[in-house]
Order: structure tokens, then sequence, then C-alpha cells
């Protein structure tokens, strides 16, 4: 089943075209890892995905039904974005609230869970990520690595259908982002997800499908291991090989 899709996607800013017609089906529990060069649209695409950013022109669809993502209401935006969480590479933490304060936030606030709801399932969560004893720390005190754990929690705090992970481990020491990403592969059991990442040992252990965008245009889908090793457009080959 079709659980997120954008049809003939189109954004700009100003006079730079980022998005140009990009189509993209996710089906439930499918975790789409979006790879290409910086600028080639990808972030774009996923704050599109989450409403962060109104697209131009194309479809939205959410469980088959479109959003009218441009006569949304405030309310409208946030009611669907419970349900499309996202993770940022720069944790965007409250420095003024607890680690546990930080994830009980959203639940509280946009859910209206009670608090001691929210409490018990912060905590759960916190406790999930490998945090269960820094609830109390602020996030000044802790780690990227941790930081980063924090945000995902805040996310998952939501309970989403989907998630959506904008290269949360690029602004990481390398000793971080091994924690991160086994995280994040146990995640990808669980729920559906679209991760941007620069990270190909990633997405070749994670993904359903990978999908390569160049130029605001996704030019390339398909299983990771073809993707990865036989790409079929000349970009995607050009690409993976300056990797290399």
């Amino acid at each position: 089943m079709s659980q997120l899709e954008v049809k003939g996607l189109h954004k700009s800013f100003g006079t730079l075209k980022v998005l140009r017609g990009v189509d993209l089906c996710v089906d439930q529990k499918e975790v789409v890892t979006l790879i290409g060069p910086s600028g080639s649209g990808k972030s774009t695409l996923l704050r599109c995905l989450n409403l962060l950013e109104i697209p131009d022109a194309g479809e939205l669809l959410w469980e088959g039904q479109s959003v009218a993502y441009q006569t949304a209401s405030e309310k409208d935006l946030s009611r669907y974005r419970t349900r499309v969480g996202m993770v940022f590479q720069h944790f965007g933490l409250f420095p003024h609230l607890s680690v546990i304060e930080n994830v009980m936030e959203g639940p509280r606030r946009v859910l209206g869970v009670s608090l001691a709801e929210a409490k018990d399932r912060a905590s759960a969560l916190l406790a999930r990520v490998g945090l269960a004893e820094k609830e109390a720390e602020y996030p000044s005190r802790l780690s990227g690595g941790q930081k980063q754990r924090v945000a995902i929690a805040r996310s998952l705090a939501m309970e989403p259908a989907a998630l959506l992970l904008d290269e949360v481990t690029s602004a990481l020491d390398v000793e971080m982002v091994a924690g991160i990403n086994e995280l994040l592969t146990e995640l990808a059991q669980q729920m559906t997800m679209v991760a941007v990442t620069h990270d190909l040992s990633f997405a070749s252990r994670v993904s359903s499908r990978v999908a390569f965008m160049d130029g605001g245009e996704l030019l390339e889908s398909g299983p990771p291991e073809q993707v990865l090793k036989e790409p079929t457009t000349d970009r995607a080959r050009e690409f993976l090989q300056a990797l290399v």
C-alpha cells in the first residue's frame, strides 16, 4: 500500500528551481534512501514531504488521499506532521528544556497528552535510544551523538507513521555514527522511512530502495544492490565512482 507519494512536485526559491517535477512513491514500512550531490534537491524534497516547505505545484498524497497543502491551515499542517515526523541534521533541541522535557514537549503541546502519559512515553523512548540516565540533563551537556538520539526520541514520541531523516549523521564524529546507524537500522524494520544520506553503507544496509537525485530531478530508483553497484544512468554512475 502506498503511504506517502508525490507526483510532479515542483519547488523554487526565487528564480532557483530546486525541484523539477519529482515523482516518488513510498509504500508502508518501506525504507527509501535519497542519494545525490549537494544541491540536488534531496533535503528540499524531504521538507516538502513534511510540508515545512509548501510545494509550488504537484500532488502530495498520504495513504492514497490527496493533501490540500495550498489551502491547509496551520492546524491542518500540524495534524499532518504528527503522521510524518522529521529528524534534522542539527538536532534542533530546546536548550532551556531538559532531555525528557524536550521529548515530552510535542505530545503535550500538539497531541494534548497528559503529563503522566507524556512522561512515561518519553522515559520509555529515552531508554530505547540508550539515554535513560540522561533524562535530567540539558542539551549543552550532551555529545553530538546523544543530542541526535534525543532528537530521534522526540520525533518518535509523536508516534508518526513515517519518519523523514535529513543527513542525521553528517554532523557527528565517526565514532558516533555507528551507534546512530544501529538505532536507525532497528527503526527501519518497524516503520516507513525516507532518509537523505551520503553514507552508502547505511543506504545499502537498510534500504528497500535507493533513489538518486540530481538537478532537482529523481533520475534513478531501484533496489540498493542495483542502484549502488550497477546504476543505469551516466550521472548516477559518475557520482558513485567519485565517492570510491
